[in-house]
């Protein structure tokens, strides 16, 4: 509960105080490539119940008929301004959204498309589903900025699949098993850091 009310009260301020940048990148995604502010897509929350997750657009439109799931820091598809939005992780600021709603947590492991948890571990995929996923995890930290990661790669997916999964998710149940407020709030801390 306590965790929750910190979720509520914080995910609120920060929507409050990022407003009019959240306001100014809608205008400049507008700008840039027309087309909606947000992307939707599908990932797996909590118990596995499913949910759309807030996130600025960083690609053209109907970006996932023409490619996977995973994406390179040189991916064709990304927008000018989607580029910077990924390198600077502006493109996460609506989570605080999901954050607000109950759907995700400010710490806890990255929610993944419905096809990729599919292939998890049974074991793993039942401790992962156990939380609420979050904005950021130990594996954020680990690797803050996946697309520079699978830069060059042919095949962004199967890449993402044999360097940053297994450790993703070794990591992602490491946090559910020592998780504690006080480990939440260290996540954070270090994750501001990173992103300064």
């Amino acid at each position: 509960m306590a965790k929750r009310l910190f979720d509520i009260v914080f995910s609120f301020l920060g929507l409050v105080i990022v407003l009019p940048l959240l306001g100014g990148i809608a205008f400049l995604i507008k700008l840039d490539s027309g087309g909606p502010v947000f992307y939707r897509g599908m990932r797996v929350g909590k118990g596995g119940r499913e949910f759309r997750i807030f996130k600025f657009r960083t690609m053209v439109k109907d970006a996932e008929k023409m490619g996977g799931p995973s994406s390179s820091a040189d991916d064709p598809r990304l927008t000018k301004f989607g580029k910077f939005l990924r390198k600077h992780n502006l493109d996460e600021l609506p989570q605080l959204i999901d954050v607000l709603r109950g759907k995700m947590s400010f710490v806890g492991p990255r929610p993944e498309v419905p096809q990729e948890v599919e292939t998890y571990d049974p074991e793993v995929k039942k401790i992962i589903l156990s939380v609420r996923p979050g904005m950021t995890d130990l594996a954020t930290l680990e690797n803050i900025h996946e697309g520079e990661i699978l830069r060059g790669s042919q095949d962004p997916h199967r890449a993402y699949r044999e360097i940053i999964k297994p450790k993703k998710l070794k990591l992602a149940a490491e946090y559910v098993k020592k998780r504690s407020f006080w480990l939440d709030i260290k996540i954070i801390l270090k994750t501001l850091k990173s992103a300064l």
